[in-house]
Formats: structure tokens, C-alpha cells, sequence
């Protein structure tokens, strides 16, 4: 009987663990478990100090989830989780810490994995425009009025060799080579095109940065981690190769406007791009077309 009794506790926890895990890999838009361990592993090597607030923040997220009763399959896949990640990192990075930094954290992810849910309760078919990392976007923007000006980057005494992995680091806000290679190696573990597909918008992000004279931007890997993700969101469409290409063009091209806006960029620009995409997609369906013909 004892043995009986300890197989459920065994297997909640390895549902948890199962959750968090893919909260840190969907941050990529992937659900590996693995994948996602060699991501916590980056973040552990490269800022050891953000670590807690990366899963602070994926734990409130797949907390929230299960108070409030969200499907378990929703839980388990991390897209309540991952947004918590991303929240919890950037809190580390721009806020001095304090007691309430935890709180701000679990506030946040909470909420985050609340907006979440709305969101997939009111985009229910395939057409409907993906949140993404859009919770992360909105509650860092309100974040980041309260910040102290951001941190002096640090001096570029980097090459065009390191610039590829610090692309793929800066999607968690990792700034070492290392990380990147990581990262890297989680998505090649997960998808192999969709690891092609981030280094190739990686690298279109970063010649573009160097074509346009900002070489700093270029050599952090600040101009490649946008593109990068644009062109993960659509590397499924294998019989439609155009559109991972296209998604990170767009985010290329639209990274300057935030920062003319006076918005940290974040990871709006690959939102925005993959929402142009899916428009654009959708209008352009035979139904959709015949329909306005008609009209």
C-alpha cells in the first residue's frame, strides 16, 4: 500500500518539473524538456544572479495555472510559464534587489499566465494572432518606467564568430558566448530546422546591423535575437519556406522604429513581424479572398 500511495507524488512532480522545464524551452517556441534544461543551463553559467528569478517567475506562472484550474495539457506544454521566465530575468537585470523584488516577480508571472489564458481562450483556431512573448512585452514596458536607466553596456571586445551565439542568448538577456552556444545546441536537440532557421535569421539580423554601421549592436548580438525568433515562429511551414524569411526581414526592419518610439525593443519586433505574417497569410487565403470577391 505505502508503495501505492508514493507513485502519485512521484508522478506530480515529474509533471512539474516536466512544466518548467518546457516554460524555459517555449521562451524558444519549442516544448522539449531538455531542451529547456540546456537553457536553465545557460542562464546558471552566464548570470547565476538571474537564475532565481527565472524560476520565481515560471513557478508562478504554472502555480497560477493550476489554482485556477487551466488545462493540465496547457500546463504541462509551459506557454503559462514562459512568459514568467522572460518577466523574471529582466526584473533581475534592471532592479537593484530588495525583499519585494520575489513579490514583483510572482505578481507578474502570475498575472502573465492570467493574460495568457484570456488570450488562448479568444484565439481558439490556427488563423488567430499568437500571443507569443506579447505578456512579457507589456508588463516590462510598465517595468521598465519605474527602472533606473539601464546598465552602460559593456565594451564590444567581441568578433563576428561570437556574435552568432550571443544572438541566440540574447532571447533570455544573456550576454556570453557560451549561453548562446547552449542555446543553440537545446534547439538543435528540438527541431533541427528550427535551429537552422534561428541562426539564419540571426545572421540576417546581424549583417543587416553591420551593413548599417552599428557595429556594437551587431557584435552584442542585440540586432540578431529578434529575426531569430521571427524566423523560429514559422519554421514549421515546410511548404512554405518563404515565411520564416520574411518574418525576420520584417523584425529586421522594424527593430529601429522602437527605439525611435523611445521603447526598449525587447522582443516586440518579433512579435509585431509575426503578426504581420499571419495577417498577411490569412487575407491571402483562397476562402478569405472569395469572400471579399464576393462582398
Amino acid at each position: 500500500m505505502p508503495t501505492n500511495q508514493s507513485l502519485p507524488s512521484s508522478s506530480h512532480c515529474h509533471d512539474w518539473a516536466e512544466a518548467l522545464l518546457n516554460g524555459f524551452s517555449q521562451v524558444l517556441l519549442q516544448r522539449h524538456p531538455v531542451c529547456g534544461l540546456l537553457c536553465l543551463l545557460a542562464i546558471l553559467i552566464s548570470a547565476p544572479s538571474s537564475l532565481g528569478g527565472a524560476l520565481l517567475g515560471a513557478v508562478a506562472g504554472l502555480l497560477t495555472a493550476q489554482r485556477r484550474g487551466y488545462a493540465k495539457p496547457e500546463r504541462q506544454s509551459g506557454v503559462y510559464s514562459y512568459n514568467g521566465v522572460l518577466i523574471g530575468l529582466l526584473i533581475c537585470y534592471r532592479f537593484e534587489w530588495s525583499p519585494l523584488l520575489p513579490l514583483l516577480i510572482m505578481a507578474c508571472g502570475g498575472a502573465s499566465a492570467m493574460l495568457m489564458h484570456a488570450w488562448l481562450q479568444r484565439t481558439p483556431r490556427p488563423s488567430c494572432l499568437k500571443a507569443y512573448t506579447a505578456p512579457f512585452v507589456l508588463f516590462s514596458w510598465g517595468l521598465l518606467w519605474f527602472a533606473d536607466p539601464a546598465p552602460t553596456a559593456r565594451s564590444v571586445d567581441t568578433n563576428l564568430i561570437q556574435a552568432l551565439p550571443l544572438g541566440l542568448g540574447q532571447v533570455f538577456l544573456l550576454d556570453h558566448p557560451l549561453a548562446g552556444v547552449l542555446i543553440g545546441l537545446g534547439l538543435l536537440l528540438a527541431n533541427r530546422t528550427a535551429a537552422l532557421w534561428a541562426l539564419l535569421g540571426c545572421a540576417g539580423g546581424i549583417a543587416f546591423a553591420l551593413w548599417q554601421h552599428e557595429t556594437d549592436s551587431a557584435l552584442l548580438g542585440l540586432s540578431g535575437y529578434n529575426p531569430a525568433l521571427a524566423a523560429l515562429a514559422f519554421s514549421h511551414q515546410r511548404h512554405k519556406p518563404w515565411m520564416p524569411g520574411i518574418a525576420a526581414g520584417l523584425a529586421i526592419l522594424l527593430q529601429p522604429g522602437f527605439t525611435g518610439l523611445g521603447l526598449a525593443a525587447l522582443t516586440a519586433p518579433f512579435i509585431l513581424a509575426c503578426w504581420l505574417v499571419q495577417a498577411s497569410a490569412r487575407m491571402l487565403q483562397p476562402s478569405t479572398l472569395d469572400q471579399r470577391l464576393r462582398s
